[in-house]
């Protein structure tokens, strides 16, 4: 995330030359060994330095050993880690947040004949028939004989 901050804020300089110091190894190792699996943030770095390149950027990455020891680096350090989550739990927020919303976007439709039926957005049981399946789903959204065939309403006489 640094180096990303710090190229944002050399694409806005006057100066063509730059040394960008990190002591992350890991981060700049995966600038060069970037595919298609790689993580957005690298990606748009790589992105980034292709566009400063292009606009006769000349950018030079050198690691140094981090600061081990000195208080002030180790808080920075720890406040680094403690802000980073993993990309497979920032899915999973994500995909959270969207069946949030689109429960809440479900819930207005009170007038629904599906929402009276199943009023939380959850995934239905799949049969192992699609005849049977076909069958229940039309029973869950009223869409039977009579509304499909015109057929008279079914009433039950007790």
């Amino acid at each position: 995330m640094a180096i990303l901050y710090t190229l944002q804020r050399i694409s806005r300089s006057d100066n063509r030359k730059f040394c960008v110091y990190s002591d992350s190894m890991s981060q700049l190792q995966q600038l060069n060994q970037v595919d298609f699996t790689s993580h957005p943030i690298v990606l748009d770095i790589v992105d980034i330095l292709r566009n400063l390149e292009i606009r006769g950027f000349e950018i030079v990455f050198c690691w140094i050993p981090s600061h081990v020891g000195i208080p002030g680096n180790e808080k920075a350090d720890n406040a680094a880690c403690l802000g980073s989550v993993p990309y497979s739990d920032m899915c999973q927020i994500v995909q959270q947040k969207v069946i949030n919303k689109w429960q809440e976007l479900w819930n207005e439709q009170i007038h629904n004949k599906l929402h009276n039926v199943k009023p939380v957005i959850a995934n239905w049981p799949i049969l192992p028939y699609r005849k049977a399946d076909a069958t229940l789903t039309r029973l869950r959204i009223g869409h039977t004989r009579y509304l499909l065939f015109q057929e008279p309403i079914p009433m039950c006489t007790s």
